[in-house]
């Protein structure tokens, strides 16, 4: 008998990002759309949640009738619905979970609420059909960034975590310094290219400790010295922040590799976007005699995309949800993992 692959419909809208896809079990993408809103924030230099929520509530059901429309199908063409429940801006997490329910129960649809970051751990999974379970996973992004073994769908353990800041905020506190507006980001990563990366003499938290966490917030706060000095141009500024937390990133991760046996490193995240970073970790993995996989750079940002392909997985396992599930603001992947000093708990 010939099992016909399912169809996902997944939706997000965790933080400024509206998106809904759909995509099959077996990894094609039949339509997708992704709204920003970059304008509507930056005059405030950053997300403004209410601004966020209210325009996903605008956005998100044309995007629905839009991907539907696109793939030439009907809600009841759908398998499952797939939606973000968290963890992120809750105002906005509550948009697509609400559209997932109420999809769900009007064409009697399973419901599955997809933890944001399973989204990103999973997402490498969707773009390389020969990546195995195990592996390790940096997880870097704007509010997380972690190293976690990936065992299996929902099975995630935290191997380590951000104690303060996470990589992608201080991409954004350091892009906000230099005047360079949000999302600060690819911003600082296209000023870093006209600079000298041994220019200015920048911390790099945490590097050679045994502890096996991150840090940022004190290269956060030598970035901020360095530009009110004056004595430093723009560019060496954003190219020496941005080689110091690829110096952090690949310290960390060389730290986790040697304590672990997966045979791949997988970098997944906003920040896993970034090219210098890419390039670092891949050799990095390679040093190490690991396999590599980074999932297609729009696929590494927010999306929905990787929400169906969640969806998928969790779908195939028989695991969904029921209609009273609740959105979360935060939600780890590993809810038994220790609380770690600092602020390492948000993680």
């Amino acid at each position: 008998m010939i099992v016909m692959p399912s169809i996902i419909l997944g939706l997000e809208s965790s933080c400024d990002d509206s998106a809904a896809a759909l995509v099959t079990s077996d990894r094609r993408i039949l339509a997708q759309a992704v709204v920003g809103q970059n304008s509507a924030h930056q005059p405030y230099g950053g997300v403004v949640p209410e601004i966020a929520a209210r325009a996903h509530v605008e956005i998100l059901p044309g995007l629905i009738e839009q991907v539907l429309g696109d793939a030439k199908l009907s809600i009841h063409d759908v398998d499952a619905i797939a939606a973000t429940a968290g963890p992120g801006l809750i105002g906005g997490v509550m948009v697509a979970l609400l559209a997932g329910k109420g999809l769900a129960l009007a064409a009697g649809k399973p419901l599955i609420a997809v933890n944001h970051l399973e989204g990103h751990a999973l997402s490498p999974r969707l773009a390389d059909p020969d990546l195995d379970f195990p592996y390790l996973l940096l997880l870097v992004s704007g509010g997380h960034c972690q190293l976690l073994e990936v065992r299996g769908v929902g099975e995630y353990r935290r191997r380590a975590t951000t104690i303060d800041d996470a990589a992608g905020e201080a991409f954004d506190k350091a892009a906000k310094l230099l005047g360079l507006g949000y999302p600060g980001g690819p911003a600082v990563e296209e000023l870093a290219k006209k600079g000298d990366s041994a220019a200015v003499p920048l911390p790099r938290p945490l590097v050679g400790s045994g502890e096996p966490h991150f840090s940022f917030a004190g290269l956060k706060s030598a970035v901020q010295r360095a530009v009110a000095s004056g004595d430093f141009k723009a560019e060496d500024i954003a190219a020496s922040f941005q080689q110091a937390v690829v110096d952090c990133l690949v310290d960390r991760t060389s730290l986790a590799l040697r304590n672990s046996n997966a045979p791949a490193l997988v970098v997944a995240g906003g920040v896993a976007s970034n090219e210098a970073i890419r390039s670092a970790l891949a050799g990095l993995a390679q040093q190490q005699g690991r396999a590599f996989s980074v999932p297609p750079q729009w696929l590494c940002t927010d999306n929905a995309a990787m929400i169906a392909w969640a969806g998928a997985e969790r779908f195939a396992a028989g695991d969904c949800d029921s209609l009273d599930v609740p959105a979360r603001a935060r939600w780890p992947l590993d809810e038994s993992a220790e609380k770690v000093r600092g602020a390492g708990v948000k993680a």
